[in-house]
């Protein structure tokens, strides 16, 4: 065995064996989990860790505590490296997390997420490329980026276009989130279960003998039919149209809430993110992963070389104003083909 039963305890993850099972802990609790380089690079060791120990037959990856599973990645970090035009640093941390992806979807291992709590831009693509996603009632998912002007990245490309009904576009545009039957029906969660027996699932992951999908079946919630998406009609309505006006258009014809919603945070996002998030879940609907990830980093270098990505982090993340003043509206460079 390459890794005791004590573990190890790094900057911000924990690396443990139990059982069968290599267990990643995210611990930054004070950002909410929130990725840095660090952390990505550290979740990469404990996966060639996990994968050299044969006495480890399944990774499961969950957070140290209960204000959120992973609040996305750590964009305070990349403004400030565009501030000072060090694009390449903010490269290299794409460039990480978006092989980290790749890992993940390609690992030799079932990768199972624990999902309870907050799970935002990073966090999905922690858990989305992996096989098995239990969510509980407390799990909240959401792609927000376009409101601090980046775009739903993470192989969010990959997903988005996939899920039924165009909810998609509608999630990967307006940062809708998403939770319990909803997101089940949508494919973020592959088991769905309650908070208080995460533990007892989380357990018997580790030490029992019976298989991961017996497990499952026993402690959580699965059905075994698509749920309707006819819940979320009313959400995703006009989110089928070819063009961010068109969109905007139909919602502003339609007396709903989920439409007035829809408009609102259309028009606080930024435009140039639209678009960017339009072009790029048009053109990678039909791609591989490892292709809509190369597209996704060429979007990211354009995007931490626009001023819309310190505008946004400044307004939400850091000054939490929440009234960013978009450079793209006034740029004549809001319509961005890949």
């Amino acid at each position: 065995s390459i890794l005791t039963k004590n573990g190890i305890h790094m900057s911000h993850i924990t690396i443990e064996k139990r059982g069968k099972a290599g267990v990643i802990g995210l611990d930054r609790p004070k950002n909410l989990n929130a990725l840095n380089q660090e952390m990505i690079e550290q979740i990469s060791l404990a996966l060639d860790i996990f994968e050299k120990d044969h006495e480890i037959n399944r990774v499961l990856i969950k957070s140290n505590h209960n204000k959120a599973f992973c609040s996305g990645g750590d964009l305070k970090s990349i403004r400030n490296f565009c501030i000072s035009n060090n694009y390449d640093k903010a490269e290299n941390f794409f460039k990480k997390e978006y092989e980290l992806i790749l890992r993940i979807a390609n690992y030799s291992k079932p990768y199972i997420s624990l999902i309870d709590g907050l799970c935002m831009g990073g966090g999905l693509g922690l858990v989305m490329h992996g096989k098995y996603r239990i969510a509980s009632e407390m799990a909240v998912f959401a792609m927000p980026e376009t409101a601090i002007g980046f775009f739903p990245d993470v192989g969010a490309s990959f997903f988005l276009p996939r899920m039924p009904h165009n909810a998609g576009y509608w999630m990967g545009l307006t940062g809708a989130k998403v939770k319990d039957f909803y997101a089940h029906a949508l494919g973020l969660s592959t088991h769905m279960t309650i908070s208080s027996s995460i533990s007892e699932i989380f357990d018997a992951l580790c030490f029992s003998k019976d298989s991961i999908t017996n497990i499952l079946d026993d402690f959580c919630e699965t059905l075994k039919y698509q749920t309707s998406t006819l819940m979320l009609a009313a959400s995703t309505k006009c989110f089928d149209q070819p063009t961010i006006c068109s969109i905007q258009n139909c919602l502003s014809n339609v007396n709903s809430i989920e439409a007035i919603e829809a408009l609102k945070a259309l028009k606080i996002a930024s435009p140039r993110s639209l678009h960017e998030t339009m072009t790029l879940l048009n053109k990678t609907s039909n791609k591989t992963l490892s292709t809509c990830l190369a597209h996704e980093f060429k979007a990211a270098q354009r995007a931490i070389r626009h001023p819309d990505l310190i505008e946004g982090v400044r307004a939400i993340l850091i000054d939490k104003d929440y009234s960013p003043t978009w450079p793209s509206t006034n740029d004549g460079k809001s319509s961005i083909l890949i």
